[in-house]
């Protein structure tokens, strides 16, 4: 089932963002991000998405509830290239805080839609004494059967913060995959971003890391964490919850 909006989407995902190297990669994903977020094109695409358009079930599989505080919508699946989500997240509720500090497997861009995003920046403290963070290291990886979040201890660590920012709706940032940051909803209502994860050069695993104090807390974490997909019914619902939230913003 095809609309003008999904394939429009398309075209201009596989159309700007081929065989670049990665920092000219991450500046056109930021261009691509803010165009498809624009107020006079995202609300039109949801709108096609939530009626059925598309592929509904494969994009249902994979949108989930976030094991870092928010719900994760698949918007348009580009093969192992592209991948467009919305990112929602909810002042207030459950796993809304701040999330781990971590990488991604590919470059990245981000556009906020709709509210504040807050978000970190960190590197590695490599010098003994250097002081910074004290972090608890893992890897992050999918199971190969279900899909579920691996998470495999690497040992301690120590981070340096160096980027303190919050982007207002109509802003947005693009990170190379090696970029360790984190990231949380900065103002009293939901914010909504459209994220563009891209580039060919994926990899099997990310860096994530716990702090260790706020860990010793919650004594510990579990090595696998379930991920569960969304049902197509589920995943349409929530479309449209988002396709309102984006028409009512200013």
């Amino acid at each position: 089932m095809g609309g003008r909006h999904v394939h429009g989407a398309r075209r201009l995902l596989e159309g700007t963002l081929e065989g670049l190297p990665e920092e000219d990669l991450v500046r056109a994903a930021r261009t691509v991000v803010a165009r498809l977020g624009a107020p006079e094109r995202l609300p039109a695409l949801v709108r096609e998405l939530a009626a059925g358009v598309g592929d509904p079930a494969g994009c249902a599989l994979l949108s989930y509830r976030h094991v870092l505080g928010f719900d994760k919508l698949l918007l348009v699946d580009g093969g192992p290239r592209h991948m467009l989500r919305a990112h929602i997240w909810h002042p207030g509720s459950r796993g809304a805080g701040r999330e781990d500090i971590h990488n991604h497997r590919s470059p990245l861009a981000s556009y906020v839609v709709r509210g504040t995003l807050g978000m970190e920046l960190y590197e590695p403290v490599r010098s003994a004494g250097g002081g910074g963070l004290a972090a608890s290291w893992y890897r992050e990886s999918l199971s190969d059967e279900e899909g579920h979040w691996l998470l495999e201890p690497a040992g301690p660590a120590r981070l340096r913060l160096t980027q303190n920012a919050e982007y207002a709706a109509g802003s947005g940032y693009g990170l190379p995959s090696y970029a360790l940051h984190r990231a949380w909803c900065a103002s009293a209502e939901t914010t909504v971003t459209l994220f563009l994860e891209t580039g060919s050069g994926r990899r099997t695993y990310t860096d994530v890391f716990a702090e260790a104090e706020a860990e010793a807390d919650a004594g510990g974490r579990a090595e696998a964490v379930a991920k569960r997909p969304m049902e197509v019914k589920e995943y349409l619902a929530e479309l449209e919850s988002l396709l309102a939230l984006i028409s009512a913003r200013s």
